[in-house]
């Protein structure tokens, strides 16, 4: 490892560390999210102090994503690799390599900043408001007994679905019967008969 470094001068050796420790990191942190044992370093940060104020942390700036493992790591090791090959493969001198490689790393750093914002849009919340539900149709999936609650099937979002519901006259609806939804009482369907 020595000889290795021995035929390098102080820019080289400077380029090829930085190349080296950013490459580490990028790899441990892919090869910890393909195992599962990545964790998210995402916190919550919850302070009541005795005057009364409570300081509540749900989301940082992209000045501070940008500032990530990933975003730091990528960084150095595009520095390092660029830079090297321009000083050393290019013969640039130190300074162009140095513009080089800090372009690179900024480059690199934008570059996944792009993926994750890009990531993040393909998450959903998963969350179905049914208060949206009014004037769905659908059926009674189990009998709606005179002033209690059943269950009935409504074609909501695309999809059919089922949930608790009452009538909203208060006599009983039987199994079969086609249903509008009149309103939505917290999760409770409030449905009227379709004549």
């Amino acid at each position: 490892m020595t000889d290795a470094f021995s035929a390098m001068n102080g820019q080289e050796i400077f380029f090829t560390i930085c190349a080296v420790v950013g490459g580490f990191f990028v790899l441990v942190k892919l090869v910890l999210q393909f195992v599962g044992a990545d964790t998210d370093m995402d916190t919550d940060l919850d302070i009541d102090a005795d005057s009364g104020i409570d300081i509540h942390h749900v989301d940082s700036d992209m000045g501070f994503k940008l500032l990530s493992l990933y975003g730091l790591t990528s960084f150095l090791m595009m520095f390092g690799l660029v830079g090297l090959a321009l000083y050393r493969q290019s013969h640039a001198g130190f300074v162009v390599s140095l513009a080089g490689g800090t372009a690179a790393g900024f480059a690199s750093v934008w570059v996944i900043g792009r993926l994750f914002a890009l990531i993040g849009r393909l998450q959903s919340s998963g969350t179905l408001d049914t208060a949206t539900a009014t004037g769905s149709t659908g059926t009674v999936y189990l009998t709606i007994p005179a002033g209690g609650t059943g269950r009935v099937t409504i074609n909501f979002k695309g999809r059919l679905r089922e949930f608790d519901a009452m009538a909203a006259s208060g006599e009983q609806l039987a199994t079969g019967t086609p249903i509008r939804v009149a309103r939505v009482d917290a999760s409770l369907l409030v449905v009227e008969p379709i004549r």
